[in-house]
């Protein structure tokens, strides 16, 4: 099962000169907790709801590029959710970043992984009772 299948294609993004206030209401706005961050259409980091939280108060003043995480974990559209999966489990995180040619072309997240595990139970319930 490969990744493209199961993230969440063309992923709205911030750029890293917007505020932090912006970031929270697109994260609002779209139902999200993670936006990835991009620069001239390059993916440069990932901004998440937790990295808002130190934050609070001076949402509207802080930039993104000040919170973010630079240089994230990234997963090509080819690779299989079970390496999405290992990534996100070993680095702690709940999305990855798919990136194709240097641009950003989904985002996978714990969601993401849980509907295709979901799918593979229901497939492996299905042959059983055949």
């Amino acid at each position: 099962m490969q990744v493209t299948n199961w993230m969440t294609p063309n992923p709205v993004c911030v750029g890293p000169r917007e505020s932090l206030a912006k970031a929270g209401a697109m994260m609002a706005a779209g139902g999200f907790r993670q936006l990835p961050v991009v620069d001239n259409g390059n993916l440069i980091g990932i901004v998440t709801d937790r990295d808002l939280r130190p934050h609070t108060g001076y949402l509207e003043s802080t930039l993104v590029d000040a919170a973010m995480t630079s240089c994230p974990v990234v997963i090509s559209p080819s690779d299989s959710v079970e390496v999405a999966a290992k990534l996100m489990i070993q680095h702690k995180i709940g999305a990855v970043p798919v990136v194709e040619y240097g641009r950003t072309v989904g985002i996978v997240s714990t969601s993401d992984l849980l509907k295709a595990l979901l799918n593979i139970i229901q497939a492996t319930k299905q042959m059983v009772t055949r």
